[in-house]
C-alpha cells in the first residue's frame, strides 16, 4: 500500500490485501505431500470429536428430561444447552485445526469454499470422506459407551420434526448452512482482515456463534444438520427408519445453502463477476 500524503489529506492506491490465487480444480501433487493426510488426519479426528460431544450432549438431555425417569422437566442442558455444544465444539476445533487443515469439519464448508476455489477438487472429496468416517466413528462412542440410552432416545439422529413440511425442513437446512457458511467466508476473508485490521477477530468465534444461532431457530425443525457428516454419522449408526426418512434433506439443503453462499460472497460482496469481465475485456483480442 502506498500513501500519499498533502497537508492532513491522505490518497491511497493499490490493495493493502492479497487475495491468494484460485486453487487448481485438479492437484494431483497433493496425494504426496504428508501436509495433505495430516489435513485429513485433523478432519478425521475434529469431526469424531464434535459428534461424541454433540450427540452425547443430546442423549444426556433427552434422559434427563424423561418423565419416566426424572420428574423435573427442567432439569438438563436444555435446547439452548445443545446449541452451546454444537457452537462451542465448532469455535474450539475450528481453532485447533484452523492452521492444519483449515477447520472445515463440515462437508458443506469444504463445498463452499471448493466452489470458490479456495480448495481443490482432490482436497474437498478426501475431506469429506475423512468428515464422515469420522461422524461415524464419534457416533458410535457414543453407541459404546451408553447404548441403552443411545438406542432408547433416537440417537442423536436428526428428523424431520412433526407437524412441518418438507418444504420448510429443506428450506431451514438451505437458510442455516447459508449463514455458517457465509460467515466463514467473511470471518476468513483477506479484504476484511485488512480493512478491519484495528479490530482483532478470533475468525472461529464468529463461526462457532453461527452455528450456536442457528440451532437455536432450526433444532425445533430438523434437529438441525447444516452439516451432512452429522447427519450421516448418526443415521448409519443409529440405523433406524426414522434417521433415513427425509435423509435426502440433510445432504440436498447444506450443499444448497453453501453454494449460494459462496455465490454471494464471491460474485455479489467481491464482485467476482465484475472483476472477471474487466480481466476479459483487458486482453487482447484478435
Amino acid at each position: 500500500m502506498t500513501k500519499e500524503v498533502v497537508g492532513d489529506k491522505r490518497s491511497f492506491s493499490g490493495k493493502d490485501y492479497q487475495d491468494p490465487p484460485p486453487e487448481p480444480l485438479f492437484d494431483a501433487t497433493e496425494l504426496g505431500k504428508w501436509s495433505f493426510y495430516r489435513a485429513l488426519i485433523a478432519e478425521f479426528v475434529a469431526t469424531l470429536l464434535f459428534l461424541y460431544v454433540t450427540v452425547m450432549t443430546v442423549i444426556g438431555y433427552k434422559s434427563q428430561t424423561d418423565p419416566a425417569l426424572h420428574p423435573d422437566q427442567c432439569a438438563g442442558v436444555g435446547l439452548l444447552g445443545i446449541a452451546w455444544a454444537f457452537g462451542g465444539m465448532i469455535f474450539i476445533l475450528v481453532y485447533c485445526t484452523a492452521g492444519i487443515s483449515g477447520g472445515h469439519i463440515n462437508p458443506a464448508v469444504t463445498f463452499g469454499l471448493l466452489l470458490a476455489r479456495k480448495v481443490s477438487l482432490v482436497r474437498a472429496v478426501m475431506y469429506m470422506v475423512a468428515q464422515c468416517l469420522g461422524a461415524i466413528c464419534g457416533v458410535a462412542l457414543v453407541k459404546s459407551f451408553q447404548s441403552g440410552y443411545y438406542n432408547r432416545y433416537g440417537g442423536g439422529a436428526n428428523g424431520l420434526s412433526d407437524g412441518y413440511s418438507v418444504g420448510t425442513g429443506v428450506a431451514a437446512e438451505i437458510i442455516g448452512t447459508f449463514v455458517l457458511v457465509y460467515t466463514v467466508f467473511s470471518a476468513t476473508d483477506p479484504k476484511r482482515s485488512a480493512r478491519d485490521s484495528h479490530v482483532p477477530v478470533l475468525a472461529p468465534l464468529p463461526i462457532g456463534f453461527a452455528v450456536f444461532i442457528v440451532h437455536l431457530a432450526t433444532i425445533p425443525i430438523t434437529g438441525t444438520g447444516i452439516n451432512p457428516a452429522r447427519s450421516l454419522g448418526a443415521a448409519i449408526i443409529y440405523n433406524k427408519d426414522k434417521a433415513w426418512d427425509h435423509h435426502w434433506i440433510f445432504w440436498v439443503g447444506p450443499f444448497a445453502g453453501a453454494a449460494i453462499a459462496a455465490f454471494y460472497h464471491q460474485f455479489v460482496l467481491r464482485a467476482g463477476a465484475i472483476k472477471a469481465l474487466g480481466s476479459f475485456r483487458s486482453q487482447p483480442h484478435v
